[in-house]
C-alpha cells in the first residue's frame, strides 16, 4: 500500500446516525437527573473504572473528561437544556480527528415510566472502527442511566 492509499482511506468522509428508544422505569425528573449523573460524575467504563466526566448543565456549558492538573479532553458543549425533558450536546465527543457530533436525550412521560429517545449523529473523517464501536459505548451508557434511575427510585 502506498502513502497515497493510506491518506485516501483516512480522509474518507463518514456519517453516523444512531437512534434508540428505551423505556426507563422511573419518572421523567428522575430519569433526567440520572442522565446528568451518567454523563457527569457517575460516568464509568464498562469495567467499572471511573471516567471522570464533568458537565456544566447550562447552555454553552462544557462537557469534558477531567484528568486533573488542567488536563483532559473536551467532549462538547450543552446546546440545549430544558429540564426535565431535553438535553442536547454538540462537539467532538471522543473523536480526536476532524469530526462533529450531536447527541440528544429527549424524555417523555409514559405513565410512571419515561420514554427516552436517544440520538447520536456525527460526520467527519471517522475511522470505521469508531463507527462500529460507538454502538456498544452508547448501549453501556443507556444501561447505566437505567441503573442510576432504578437506584434513585428505590431511595424514594
Amino acid at each position: 500500500m502506498s502513502t497515497t492509499d493510506v491518506t485516501q482511506q483516512q480522509n474518507q468522509f463518514q456519517t453516523l446516525n444512531i437512534r434508540k428508544e428505551v423505556e426507563i422505569n422511573a419518572p421523567v425528573a428522575i430519569t433526567f437527573e440520572s442522565i446528568l449523573e451518567e454523563i457527569g460524575p457517575g460516568s464509568v467504563l464498562e469495567d467499572g473504572t471511573p471516567f471522570h466526566m464533568k458537565l456544566e448543565p447550562f447552555p454553552g456549558g462544557r462537557w469534558f473528561r477531567d484528568l486533573g492538573n488542567n488536563t483532559g479532553h473536551l467532549w462538547g458543549h450543552v446546546q440545549v437544556i430544558k429540564p426535565p425533558t431535553l438535553l442536547e450536546l454538540c462537539g467532538p465527543m471522543f473523536m480526536s480527528y476532524p469530526a462533529t457530533n450531536f447527541v440528544q436525550y429527549r424524555l417523555a412521560a409514559k405513565g410512571n415510566a419515561t420514554l427516552l429517545t436517544f440520538t447520536h449523529r456525527a460526520m467527519g473523517l471517522i475511522p470505521e472502527k469508531d463507527l462500529v464501536g460507538v454502538h456498544s459505548g452508547w448501549a453501556h451508557a443507556i444501561r447505566r442511566i437505567q441503573e442510576i434511575a432504578r437506584t434513585k427510585v428505590a431511595r424514594v
